[in-house]
């Protein structure tokens, strides 16, 4: 039985990390989340999801060569495919685990605009970045609370990156929507 169960979570991340590639609906018909989605294979999410714009979160040159191993040719070969489907728009915001100002800012300028959506959300392996932007998103233009926002964006909140303690757990906890900073300044 225990063979089994296991069996059943080591597939079950297979897929989700191979086949589907970490793909996750945040909005319906809005905005979506993944890891990489190899150049050959983005024209059928875009197309499936009728996506317009894709936000990939990743850089090249981190240190991080085990798990997030951003090699610029990689993006260059997804940028090119995504330039090849029309009326789809590629942005490069490449952010660290935590984000900085200037990434929520070029996040927000894309988010704010209407004729953006649906939007892919990604990074690497679709679990770090790409779901702190959606737990972001959920609090700036769903009104989520942080606390439903850092639940929702793993299963098993337990043993997470999203975890009490951990650098993006307490960032979210502690974030400020811009309309929370709006509103102290008044």
């Amino acid at each position: 039985m225990t063979l089994a169960v296991v069996l059943i979570f080591v597939g079950k991340y297979v897929y989700d990390m191979n086949i589907n590639h970490n793909f996750e609906t945040i909005t319906e018909g809005k905005v979506y989340k993944s890891g990489v989605i190899p150049p050959n294979e983005i024209e059928s999410y875009v197309k499936k999801y009728h996506i317009k714009s894709i936000v990939d979160l990743r850089f090249p040159g981190t240190a991080d060569l085990v798990n997030n191993p951003e090699i610029p040719q990689e993006l260059t070969a997804e940028k090119e495919a995504v330039s090849k489907i029309e009326g789809v728009n590629y942005f490069n915001n490449g952010s660290d685990q935590v984000p900085k100002p200037e990434n929520l800012d070029s996040f927000f300028k894309i988010m704010d605009n209407p004729a953006n959506y649906p939007v892919l959300i990604h990074c690497y392996h679709g679990v770090g970045r790409a779901e702190m932007y959606s737990a972001l998103y959920r609090i700036e233009y769903e009104k989520w609370t942080n606390e439903q926002a850092r639940k929702g964006v793993r299963t098993l909140i337990k043993f997470s990156s999203f975890d009490d303690g951990t650098p993006k757990g307490e960032y979210l906890k502690a974030y400020k929507s811009r309309k929370q900073i709006e509103e102290a300044k008044k």
